[in-house]
């Protein structure tokens, strides 16, 4: 029984009551056929549960994990291998806001480097959700809690842009896993630029150490990084990214971080890097679909 009562993963099927995701498993390949990395899940909180189920015809959300995922790759000896207490964990409910603004901006932030799970990395504001929240309740919540931002809906309801298949870490071979979640990442519109917003930013020293609002050239840059193909050269952007660092005391300076920082990839040994993470590069390329239709 968890000491801390918290908001975990069930999947089901047509003909079956949802069932706790295990640890140890794959969620994207409980729905998926042939090994695939993206499916089409329908999701709902029931009860304090995430249960998701097969969608189809458009009506779900994109379910994706990255094909690296340490669960999909899992030995029998390796799951069997992990603590009894990690595995009784389940599988964990984050949500993340992509923030866009009236000029089209989205906000992203570097976690602080004290935080034990993915220190460093870039990544939208987010995090558990608790019992008894909606998934924007929980996005609204944590965006204020990690930016001072304190905002509420406005114009278009805000909508599920994709779920993600988050395990730390990340690879295999950077050690058996800790943490496995299913991130939900969610699209909020402001009426306000990113100019105006900035004013009443107030980020946790705590939980980040500098924040970013990305255009659409940076953004597709970042996305592209991911590609082994096809990456938007780092010619076609100024030689720095203008980002809002965050002092152990909570205070705010201009500072210019190098486009190379946004583009490193997660190294499959050794020290980890400041990178956007996987996940955060996958919904920043929904959310450029999104301004498309």
């Amino acid at each position: 029984m968890d000491k801390v009562r918290r908001v975990l993963v069930h999947v089901c099927t047509e003909r079956s009551s949802p069932q706790r995701a295990l640890f140890v498993q794959s969620v994207t390949g409980h729905f998926s056929e042939g090994g695939a990395d993206q499916v089409e899940v329908s999701c709902s909180l029931q009860r304090s549960r995430l249960v998701l189920s097969r969608g189809g015809g458009g009506r779900g959300s994109p379910l994706k994990r990255p094909a690296s995922c340490p669960v999909k790759h899992l030995s029998v000896a390796e799951a069997a291998a992990i603590p009894l207490a990690v595995q009784q964990r389940g599988v964990d409910v984050g949500v993340a806001i992509i923030l866009q603004t009236a000029n089209q901006r989205v906000l992203l932030t570097r976690r602080a480097k004290e935080l034990r799970i993915f220190p460093n990395v870039w990544v939208p504001p987010g995090g558990h959700l608790e019992p008894d929240e909606t998934l924007l309740e929980a996005g609204l919540r944590e965006l204020w809690e990690e930016t001072g931002l304190k905002l509420e809906p406005e114009g278009a309801p805000p909508k599920i842009l994709g779920l993600w298949e988050s395990v730390y870490p990340a690879m295999l071979s950077r050690g058996p896993p800790e943490r496995h979640h299913i991130v939900v990442y969610m699209l909020l519109l402001s009426s306000r630029s990113h100019l105006q917003l900035q004013g009443s930013l107030s980020p946790s020293p705590a939980e980040v150490s500098s924040c970013l609002w990305a255009d659409r050239q940076l953004v597709r840059a970042v996305v592209s990084s991911e590609e082994e193909e096809g990456a938007v050269p780092l010619s076609d952007l100024q030689g720095g990214v203008s980002v809002t660092r965050v002092s152990p005391g909570g205070g705010l300076s201009e500072a210019t971080l190098p486009l190379e920082a946004l583009m490193s990839r997660a190294p499959a040994s050794g020290p980890d890097v400041e990178r956007v993470s996987t996940g955060t590069k996958y919904a920043l390329e929904l959310w450029l679909r999104s301004l498309e239709t």
